[in-house]
């Protein structure tokens, strides 16, 4: 009995209380995190990059 009342006012909170976005807002969004996804993994590139020219320098001179 638990059960099946967690479900219902699970499915009602869902139904009734939950604002979804818009079509325009979760478009505008998706977008927001693909350029911040972009930009995070090109500074994590760049970071990579001069991490291990540090790394092959150190390693040539010792």
């Amino acid at each position: 009995m638990k059960l099946k009342n967690f479900i219902v006012e699970s499915f009602d909170e869902l139904r009734y209380k939950v604002s979804w976005p818009k079509l325009n807002e979760l478009q505008n969004s998706s977008i927001l995190v693909l350029v911040a996804s972009l930009i995070f993994a090109l500074v994590i590139y760049v970071m990579d990059l001069g991490f291990e020219n540090v790394m092959r320098w150190f390693y040539e001179e010792f």
